[in-house]
């Protein structure tokens, strides 16, 4: 890794794979918003970039703080981080976090104007929390809080904050649709933490892998997965939306197949699908907006 080009470390601690976790819950809440007939792209694209940062952002308070707690040790059997492998300072570290949650909050500023006060208090919630989930006195992902955070913020937020800010209302197909992404980003974080739990314990990082265990954690991941699909399933049933919504079911095969890798991987044997969740996720929502979209045509 000490080969790279500058550019290629920030890439690296960016964490492009994990970014699936902010673009997709955005795509849907666009989607499904056109489909209702309420497409603004301003709003739209304001809404992806803002989750893009502030994913970014997220990302890099983790490379800093995580290098700051000791979870970034030796041992460490996930990808390189940027701080633990002295490609950057924590101190410039901790600045890019800064820069891109900063950008984050001017792109927001519009949205506010936009969407009025339900999207200030997701925006100031979704930027505390970025730094909260690492650092602070209590940080959400050491005392087994980062499954919620990702939950409400990756999913219910994302998709109907968006949703939100191009039609100004929030029906109940598009909470369920936020659940379902939101559902599939956790299982991302589910892989990480299953994957990192030995020298998690031992920098007293208490992710639910850590508290309840390894078999706890593969059902939580496919019980996640399960909940993602079944919530599509039972709003067609229910009448609720168009059944073209369960284009989204095409992904099961493939998340079928990640999660039976998961139940029989463990440590470095798992990098490789955590990149599998998030394309579980980011096809699950591209084939829902697409099903939302051929619905209403």
């Amino acid at each position: 890794m000490s080969g790279l080009s500058r550019a290629q470390m920030w890439l690296n601690a960016a964490r492009p794979k994990t970014l699936a976790a902010g673009a997709a819950p955005v795509a849907a809440g666009t989607a499904i918003a056109a489909a209702d007939g309420a497409l603004q792209w301003a709003p739209a694209c304001a809404c992806m970039a803002g989750s893009i940062l502030i994913q970014i952002g997220c990302n890099f308070a983790n490379d800093y703080f995580d290098h700051k707690k000791g979870a970034d040790t030796a041992d460490r059997v996930g990808p390189a981080r940027a701080v633990a492998q002295g490609w950057v300072t924590p101190r410039t570290m901790a600045l890019a976090s800064g820069l891109s949650l900063l950008l984050a909050f001017a792109v927001g500023l519009y949205l506010i104007h936009v969407g009025g006060w339900p999207i200030l208090a997701i925006g100031i919630a979704s930027l505390i929390c970025a730094v909260a989930y690492t650092g602070g006195p209590m940080p959400l992902a050491y005392v087994g809080l980062g499954d919620l955070f990702v939950l409400i913020f990756f999913g219910l937020a994302a998709v109907v904050g968006t949703y939100w800010v191009q039609h100004l209302s929030a029906p109940l197909h598009i909470w369920i649709a936020g659940a379902s992404l939101g559902l599939l980003a956790t299982a991302i974080l589910v892989v990480n933490n299953l994957r990192d739990r030995h020298t998690d314990m031992l920098a007293s990082k208490r992710t639910l892998a850590v508290r309840f265990g390894a078999t706890a954690a593969r059902w939580e991941y496919t019980l996640l997965q399960v909940g993602a699909f079944g919530a599509v399933g039972a709003l067609v049933l229910l009448e609720s939306v168009s059944p073209w919504w369960m284009l989204s079911w095409l992904v099961i095969p493939l998340a079928i197949r990640e999660n039976r890798a998961i139940w029989t991987k463990d440590g470095t044997d798992l990098n490789p699908h955590l990149g599998g969740a998030a394309r579980v996720e980011l096809l699950f929502g591209l084939l829902l907006s697409a099903g939302a979209l051929i619905g209403c045509s």
